[in-house]
């Protein structure tokens, strides 16, 4: 079979859901996919691939549609021989999408959460709404990552051409009976503290400042618990300012981007993500791979996935007291955590494996060429 030449494109090259997702996607390729990657930003994502011999480019933009960088798209799309675009979130498909159309190479756009939600004004969600639909209308193929994602599709624009491909994570690399470092004594946590954890962007999506003040509340009832908040993002300086004022220092401990996120979710005793809106989160399928009791919100992917009192609980979108309490429900009760804990690292196990995502995602590629 000969090799399909490939452009994945992603809007930043520093290490996130999406930039994970496409990290583990191109390790599992067989010889038959050829990759060849775009980034419109730098970072330890970029250099990961490098390093790992995969051939990497760098536009720096910060806009959804430039029309300076069309060139050099252009130029690295005839000099790669590139057969197939594959865009990786909305900010991607907005610059490559034009391109597709002049130079007569099919995109395929993967929905990692859709660029609208319920945290924006009715005349920014209805842009965004048009926006998605225009993209996908112009794709060859929509890859959504949770079945509940391409059900919002449906029922904002009428998407029609998309294909499920949920997110999966490597196991390898998330294996709970590994050894890992003593984060706790990094950090100076106690092990009889009760860990609370997040890993992610600090962004308006992961709404971190509700992470905080739960955490705030619950440790004010019970003292063993603290947490540890690991990202950065444009919302980093507004949660540190309010740790330092609350005087959280000691409670609540913060570091950025580290790449021994298996080490960081081995130290928790729970993983809180209670974002905005999510498609399907690879941080959420990463901590549970590691058996870790979660506490989150009903976004698309999570709802489908997480079975409140079963092996997570769910909690209304912002609700510090919900999150407080559920925190502390999960103190006081660490079998609890535990069972539902290893019930989320079975269903993970047997669902979300790395390698099946990069075989799906190369029959499309062969089935459009």
């Amino acid at each position: 079979m000969t090799s399909v030449k490939v452009l994945e494109v992603i809007r930043q090259g520093q290490i996130g859901g999406g930039e994970s997702h496409l990290i583990d996607l191109i390790s599992g390729f067989g010889p038959d996919v050829s990759p060849v990657v775009l980034a419109f930003t730098p970072g330890h994502m970029i250099d990961y691939l490098r390093n790992e011999g995969i051939k990497c480019y760098v536009l720096e933009t910060k806009y959804p549609f430039d029309i300076r960088v069309i060139n050099d798209i252009k130029k690295i799309i005839r000099e790669e021989k590139i057969e197939i675009i594959h865009s990786h979130g909305s900010r991607a498909a907005s610059n490559m999408l034009l391109i597709s159309r002049l130079m007569k190479i099919p995109m395929v756009y993967t929905v990692h959460g859709w660029s609208f939600h319920q945290d924006q004004s009715v005349l920014s969600k209805r842009l965004r709404i048009l926006v998605e639909k225009f993209i996908c209308l112009l794709s060859r193929k929509v890859i959504c990552v949770s079945e509940s994602n391409r059900i919002t599709g449906v029922k904002a624009f009428g998407l029609k051409n998309a294909t499920v491909i949920e997110n999966g994570i490597s196991f390898r690399k998330f294996n709970p009976d590994s050894s890992y470092s003593n984060i706790r004594e990094e950090f100076g946590i106690l092990q009889n503290d009760f860990l609370v954890g997040f890993i992610g962007r600090i962004t308006i999506q992961k709404d971190p400042m509700t992470i905080v003040k739960a955490v705030e509340k619950a440790h004010a009832a019970d003292p063993r618990i603290k947490a540890l908040i690991i990202g950065d993002g444009d919302l980093k300086e507004p949660v540190m300012q309010y740790i330092d004022k609350q005087g959280l220092a000691g409670i609540i401990f913060t570091d950025g981007f580290r790449n021994d996120v298996p080490d960081l979710l081995n130290s928790m005793d729970l993983f809180c993500q209670p974002s905005l809106w999510e498609g399907l989160s690879i941080s959420l399928l990463e901590a549970m791979a590691m058996k870790k009791a979660l506490v989150v919100t009903p976004t698309d992917g999570t709802s489908e996935i997480i079975r409140d009192g079963v092996n997570g609980s769910i909690a209304a979108f912002g609700d510090v007291d919900g999150i407080s309490r559920m925190i502390l429900g999960y103190s006081n009760d660490r079998e609890k955590a535990a069972s539902h804990g290893e019930n989320a690292y079975q269903l993970v196990k047997s669902r979300f494996d790395s390698s099946n995502v990069s075989n799906a995602v190369a029959g499309i590629y062969y089935s459009i060429i």
